[in-house]
C-alpha cells in the first residue's frame, strides 16, 4: 500500500483565473518518471473552479475520462453536440477515443469542486462516447471496461466497515470525512494505491465518501 497525502499533490491551474488543481499523477511541468501512472490511471486531478471560471476548449483522444462532482454543479460542453450539467452523485464519462474537443465550467452561483480521473484505454482509436449516470448509489458499481476498470462509491457513517474491492490494482480516494484503510488513517483529499488487493477493509472515523478504482492489468496504450 502507498499513501499519498492531499498536500504531496502537485498544484496547477490558474489561481488568478479562478481555477486551481492539485495533480496526483505526473502532470504538465510536474514531471516525475516515477509518478506516471498506477495500473490504467494516469490522473486523479482535483478541481476547484470559482463561478464563472472555468476551461476553454480543448482536445483529448484515446483517454477515458471519468467525473465526480464532489460540490457545485459543472458545465458541460463537447465537439460531439453535448451540453449537460453534471452534479453531486452524477458520474460522468467521456471517452475521447480517436479525438474530442470539449469545455468545462462553473455557470452556477456557487464554487464547484470536483475530481477528474484519465484511464488509459486497452484498445485507441474508435468514436467518442459520451454519458452520464445520475446520482449512482453505494454498491452500485460503475463498470469502465474499456480500460479494465470499475468504480465504487462508498459513503460511510462513523464506526461504518466496508469491504475494499480485490484487484491488480485498487486507487482509493477519500472525497470527503476520515476513514481508516487497514489501520491507516486517510483524510480528505488523501489516496492509497494498493497491489494485489485482497480482504482489505475501509472504516469511517466519520461520516466519509470514498472512491475506490478496481483495476485489471493495463491493456497496450
Amino acid at each position: 500500500m502507498d499513501v499519498r497525502r492531499a498536500d504531496e499533490r502537485y498544484p496547477g491551474g490558474d489561481p488568478q483565473a479562478g481555477v486551481e488543481t492539485r495533480h496526483a499523477f505526473s502532470f504538465g511541468p510536474h514531471y516525475d518518471p516515477d509518478n506516471l501512472r498506477f495500473g490504467p490511471l494516469i490522473a486523479c486531478n482535483e478541481e476547484h473552479l470559482a463561478p464563472g471560471a472555468g476551461f476553454t476548449e480543448h482536445p483529448h483522444s484515446h483517454t477515458e475520462i471519468v467525473t465526480w462532482v464532489v460540490s457545485g454543479e459543472l458545465t458541460h460542453r463537447d465537439s460531439t453536440g453535448h451540453e449537460t450539467v453534471v452534479r453531486p452523485g452524477d458520474v460522468q464519462r467521456l471517452s475521447s477515443a480517436s479525438g474530442v474537443r470539449h469545455v468545462e465550467r462553473n455557470d452556477g452561483p456557487e464554487p464547484l469542486t470536483f475530481l477528474q480521473m484519465w484511464l488509459a484505454p486497452r484498445h485507441p482509436g474508435g468514436d467518442p462516447f459520451y454519458e452520464i449516470v445520475p446520482g449512482i448509489a453505494d454498491c452500485t458499481p460503475y463498470a469502465l471496461p474499456e480500460a479494465g476498470a470499475m468504480l465504487h462509491v462508498r459513503r460511510l457513517s462513523p464506526g461504518e466497515r466496508t469491504a475494499v474491492p480485490d484487484g491488480a490494482y485498487v486507487y482509493v480516494h477519500v472525497v470527503r470525512g476520515e476513514a481508516h484503510l487497514d489501520q491507516e488513517p486517510l483524510g480528505p483529499g488523501d489516496s492509497a494505491r494498493v497491489t494485489d488487493a485482497k480482504d482489505l477493509e475501509a472504516v469511517g472515523v466519520t461520516a466519509a465518501e470514498l472512491l475506490f478504482w478496481e483495476m485489471r492489468q493495463p491493456g497496450p496504450v
